[in-house]
């Protein structure tokens, strides 16, 4: 008996072991489950607090006299937390939101990829007006909370790729800035984009303790741990609103640009990319939709023409042909070529005598004899050499002027073309080492071949002419914030090096272009106006496009302009030069009184033949 009873004894330890060490891991699973897991820590935590991000409102934009272009709307942004949306009335739920059942579902999955626990945006952009019907209900939708913000609302329906527009971060944003977070709003194009960091500010946090109902009852711990945001600095652009909208106007029914600068300063005062857009139609819940309509048009409405346009320039390209000369020596201001059309065609006129002459009269051989002497100045004995030689000379003036280069405006520098300046490098390619001379490259001499340039480069040269012989960084900004903090780099002069006296040629034969019998600019004449112009016609492969540079007035001139119009018939003097001579008219003189050309300007196009001016002789 004393031998069974030992046995059984021992049993009863192991029995007894096994239900220590079951209990030791129940608890010890217990203990790291609640002391040590931070899962279900966080779970509750979120079933009592709530973590608000505060949006800061984003900095207001003006124009140059202190209107406003761009200010913001409160609308509201629908969270969710999925493991809290626990019986809730799916159909009623869904009836006040306007939304399917699909739409449900296919929501509340992508929440819970984001995350079952924390918070993410179930509906963006909900308006004040739709808020208002279901806010008194919040209480029945379990998980579900708001979430306020700001929206972009443009005053007026003008600068649309100037200004830009605000969409949703998308996965490279991310990537390159920690800041955001998935749902944030950023600046994607124009101003919006280039100083996001300034009108942006700095985002809060609220820390809110809810109740069973989903209610916010309270601050946590009385907004100990809560920040506020910091709001946006406010731009305070160079665009003169007006100028913008009349400009816009002039450019209905066509596809081109219109930029404008002030040549002291190199403020842009406008600049319209056509067929234009109203900058709304990318705002709200609607934004993407309207974005495929206008991405997929063929007319490129959201092409900033002015910044990535690349053309050839055209007889405008003669003013700085002029320019290099001169300053070579390897022309005087009055020497003279016969128009000899066996060179290169042109069109009837006198014979210039003179720079001013030529530029007046836009004489193509005149330039091609120029040319020549830039590119073959006889350095060398072998025309190869000597045209190598010439080229690079002649580029590193081109140089100068800004072109074949990005002009660093204040604008997304993805969005800003270079052009065309070719180098020797460019044409050693092309044709082969010392295989080419002037006589291969001469249609540079004339804006054409294989040179091209950008719009806002073209009015930079009418600048360039004003201020006789400099321009300044055609920039949108004037300052920003409270503290009128300016770019210093907007306020430097870029020297061309080239005495001002041969800008003074170059700006008499200008006048000459609009004023004198034989000048090929005359519709852009304004009377009581000093406009110096030139004209162009930049070769295509349909109908040519009408280029028109100008600035005004000829003395202490206040605003510089290049105007395209795409494939228009007849030519710079036809469509860009009128255009160009209206907004001249009514940026100085404040109002135009030229109604009837400003009524056609607007309402015709180029594929429609212009009416004809029919002058009455009157009888002696």
């Amino acid at each position: 008996m004393l031998i069974v009873s030992n046995r059984y004894s021992d049993r009863s330890h192991v029995v007894k072991l096994i239900f220590i060490i079951v209990g030791a891991v129940f608890v010890g699973r217990l203990a790291m489950l609640q002391l040590f897991s931070p899962k279900y820590r966080d779970l509750a935590r979120q079933q009592s607090l709530r973590n608000v991000t505060q949006y800061p409102a984003r900095g207001f934009i003006y124009d140059r006299h202190g209107e406003l272009l761009v200010h913001n709307e409160a609308v509201y942004d629908l969270m969710v937390v999925p493991s809290m949306a626990r019986g809730l009335d799916t159909n009623y739920f869904c009836q006040k939101l306007g939304i399917t059942r699909d739409d449900f579902e296919e929501r509340m999955r992508k929440a819970n990829r984001h995350s079952p626990y924390s918070a993410s945006i179930f509906m963006k952009q909900i308006s004040k007006e739709e808020y208002a019907k279901f806010e008194n209900k919040m209480y029945r939708f379990k998980g579900f909370f708001i979430s306020q913000r700001t929206l972009r609302i443009y005053d007026r329906p003008i600068a649309a790729q100037v200004l830009g527009y605000v969409g949703e971060v998308d996965q490279s944003d991310l990537d390159r800035d920690p800041y955001y977070r998935m749902g944030d709003y950023i600046g994607k194009s124009g101003l919006e984009k280039s100083y996001e960091e300034v009108l942006r500010g700095v985002k809060g946090k609220k820390i809110m303790q809810v109740d069973v109902h989903n209610r916010e009852v309270g601050s946590y711990q009385g907004g100990l741990y809560d920040t506020l945001p910091v709001e946006g600095c406010n731009l305070y652009t160079t665009l003169d609103a007006d100028l913008q909208q009349y400009a816009e106007e002039l450019m209905a029914n066509k596809r081109g640009c219109v930029v404008a600068l002030e040549p002291s300063t190199g403020e842009v005062l406008a600049m319209v990319s056509a067929p234009c857009y109203d900058p709304n139609l990318l705002v709200g819940r609607i934004r993407g939709e309207n974005y495929r309509k206008l991405n997929s048009d063929i007319a490129k409405p959201m092409l900033n023409r002015a910044l990535l346009g690349q053309y050839p320039p055209g007889s405008i390209f003669k003013i700085a042909q002029s320019m290099v000369a001169l300053d070579l020596g390897v022309i005087t201001p009055g020497t003279g070529f016969v128009c000899d059309k066996s060179l290169v065609g042109c069109h009837n006129h006198p014979s210039a005598r003179s720079v001013q002459e030529a530029i007046k009269m836009s004489c193509n051989p005149y330039y091609y004899q120029v040319y020549r002497r830039i590119i073959q100045q006889g350095k060398y004995k072998s025309i190869y050499k000597d045209s190598q030689y010439g080229l690079t000379v002649w580029r590193e003036y081109m140089l100068r002027f800004g072109f074949g280069q990005k002009l660093d405006i204040d604008l997304p520098k993805s969005g800003i073309s270079t052009g065309n300046i070719p180098d020797t490098a460019y044409y050693n390619r092309w044709y082969g080492r010392e295989r080419w001379a002037f006589s291969t490259i001469y249609s540079n001499s004339i804006g054409q071949g294989e040179v091209t340039v950008v719009p806002i480069q073209m009015a930079n040269l009418a600048a360039i002419v004003a201020n006789r012989g400099y321009y300044i960084t055609p920039h949108m900004v004037r300052y920003y914030g409270p503290d009128s903090v300016r770019n210093e780099e907007y306020y430097t002069r870029h020297e061309t090096g080239i005495p001002s006296k041969y800008f003074d040629i170059a700006a008499a034969g200008m006048y000459d272009v609009v004023h004198v019998a034989g000048g090929t600019g005359r519709r852009a004449r304004v009377d009581g106006l000093d406009v110096c112009g030139k004209t162009g016609t930049a070769e295509n492969f349909g109908n040519d496009h009408s280029v028109f540079i100008a600035f005004a007035p000829k003395d202490n001139p206040r605003i510089a302009l290049a105007v395209y119009v795409e494939n228009a018939q007849g030519g710079g003097g036809t469509w860009a030069a009128p255009i160009a001579g209206l907004i001249i008219e009514r940026y100085l003189n404040g109002e135009v009184k030229r109604k009837d050309v400003e009524t056609m300007y607007r309402e015709i196009n180029p594929c429609q033949k212009l009416p004809l001016t029919r002058r009455v002789k009157k009888k002696k």
